[in-house]
């Protein structure tokens, strides 16, 4: 098997792969999600995923990991990680840099300042699609990353995410209340939970179409593929029709096809 990990600020993904006649299957057939914690030791990080494999009958004394990828934004955690697949599943971790990118080519000013999620996202959205594309991103941050039909990575944009709005909403005033981020069956509200809500919700779409719209100009392409990945996605696509699809395992999948072109020349 391979073990793709996705480390973000919020959540740690987790995408067991399975080898078939020495290629790795397309896309990962478990995928876990646990909480992101800069406190956690390698080994309690360790008991948490060796838990989530045997209550998923996963037994990795028979069927064994292969190969591990990582992806991460949370620099803090990189030497637990390392450390963790080093003395629990005796690998040497491969981790995603702009140096390490599947021979991703960059038309950035300082391509190490790129993240490693997006540059997983960019492999993988135009290995599927070989056309211009931009991937949006919806979890902590929003982020806007644009492909151009050769397959370069031109940049993007990066926004707060929703619920990061959401939370400085409730910190930096006296009387706004927390709320979740749901989709408003009205634009008025008729609650200040309600009004908050629809700010939130109908706000942001607003500014993903902007952005989007600028972006389109800006590329100047034909047919560019927009496609939508991160944990809010869902909610937020339902009133955005720019958006052709969903989806949810990009990071994963780019983690994977950037290991095999570094390690197997695919």
């Amino acid at each position: 098997m391979f073990l793709a990990i996705d480390i973000g600020n919020t959540n740690i993904t987790l995408g067991l792969f399975k080898f078939k006649d020495n290629k790795i299957e397309d896309k990962p057939f478990q995928i876990w999600r646990i909480a992101t914690s800069k406190k956690k030791t390698a080994d309690e990080y360790a008991i948490k995923i060796l838990d989530i494999f045997y209550y998923s009958k996963i037994d990795i004394s028979k069927e064994q990991i292969k190969a591990v990828a990582i992806a991460s934004v949370v620099p803090s955690l990189d030497n637990v990680f390392a450390d963790l697949t080093k003395r629990y599943f005796k690998k040497d971790a491969m981790f995603i840099t702009s140096k390490r990118a599947g021979g991703l080519k960059f038309l950035y000013n300082n391509p190490e300042e790129v993240g490693a999620d997006r540059i997983a996202d960019a492999v993988a959205v135009y290995e599927r699609y070989k056309t211009a594309s931009v991937v949006i991103d919806f979890g902590t941050a929003t982020t806007f990353d644009c492909i151009d039909k050769d397959g370069n990575y031109l940049g993007g944009v990066i926004t707060a995410g929703p619920l990061i709005s959401a939370e400085a909403l409730t910190q930096r005033t006296a009387k706004l209340p927390q709320v979740t981020l749901n989709m408003p069956a009205k634009i008025v509200g008729r609650t200040t939970v309600e009004c908050i809500q629809s700010g939130l919700y109908y706000g942001y779409i607003g500014l993903v179409k902007e952005v989007l719209h600028r972006i389109k100009n800006e590329m100047g392409e034909e047919n560019i593929k927009i496609i939508a990945t991160g944990g809010l996605s869902y909610l937020m696509v339902k009133e955005m029709e720019e958006i052709e699809g969903v989806i949810p395992e990009l990071t994963l999948e780019g983690i994977k096809i950037i290991w095999e072109k570094e390690n197997l020349g695919a």
